[in-house]
C-alpha cells in the first residue's frame, strides 16, 4: 500500500495520489527533518555548504523567499563550494551514475537534448568535454533544459576560449540556473490545479 504524506498539503495528496518527492509544498519542506531537507536540498544543488546553510535558514515563508535566499547563499559561497556543486553533476551527454532518484532523473531530463543527436555531435561534445576539464579542471556547466545537443556544443567550444577567472563565473551562474529549475521542481506540489 502506498505510503501517504504526513502533510496534507500537496497536488498529489489532494488528487488521492500517493507522495511523490518531486510533489512536495512548501509547508511540507520547511517540516521536513534537518537531515532529510539537507538531502531534498542536495538534489538541488551539490554544495554541503550550501545545502546546510539553506537548512537552517528554515522555514521560508513562501516559495520566492526560498529562491531569493538560494541565490543569495550562492553567491557567497567560495570556489571550493562552487567545484563541489560541480562535481555532482554527469558530464553533458552522460548519465547521472551517483545521486538519489530524484537527482538522477533531472539530471536526464535537463540534458534530454543531448540523447538523441548525430553521432558528430556527440564525439565532438566528448572531445570539448575532456579539453574543458583539462583547461579548467572541473567538468562543463551548462543549464541544459531547453537547450539542444548543438546549442550545448557550440556554447561548450565558445566558453573554451575564456580565462578561468571568467570561465568560473559562467559556469557558477549556470549552476544557479540549474539550482533555481530544481527547487521549483522540488515544490511542484506548491502548484495550483
Amino acid at each position: 500500500m502506498a505510503e501517504w504524506p504526513v502533510f496534507a498539503y500537496s497536488a498529489a495528496w489532494r488528487q488521492g495520489r500517493p507522495r511523490d518527492d518531486e510533489d512536495m509544498t512548501l509547508a511540507e519542506f520547511n517540516a521536513l527533518p534537518p537531515a532529510t531537507a539537507q538531502e531534498k536540498l542536495m538534489d538541488c544543488c551539490g554544495s554541503g555548504r550550501w545545502a546546510a546553510t539553506m537548512c537552517a535558514q528554515r522555514p521560508f515563508a513562501e516559495a520566492n523567499a526560498l529562491f531569493e535566499a538560494a541565490d543569495q547563499h550562492w553567491r557567497n559561497l567560495e570556489r571550493a563550494d562552487w567545484l563541489e556543486a560541480f562535481s555532482h553533476h554527469p558530464q553533458i551527454g552522460e548519465k547521472a551514475a551517483a545521486g538519489s532518484e530524484s537527482h538522477r532523473r533531472w539530471a536526464a531530463s535537463e540534458q534530454s537534448g543531448a540523447r538523441d543527436t548525430a553521432e558528430d555531435v556527440k564525439l565532438r561534445m566528448a572531445e570539448g568535454n575532456r579539453a574543458y576539464l583539462d583547461k579548467f579542471g572541473y567538468i562543463y556547466i551548462v543549464c541544459a533544459t531547453g537547450k539542444s545537443a548543438e546549442e550545448m556544443l557550440a556554447l561548450l567550444e565558445d566558453r573554451l576560449h575564456n580565462d578561468p577567472v571568467w570561465e568560473l563565473q559562467i559556469s557558477a551562474e549556470q549552476q544557479r540556473q540549474i539550482t533555481r529549475l530544481r527547487l521549483q521542481k522540488l515544490l511542484a506540489g506548491e502548484q495550483t490545479l
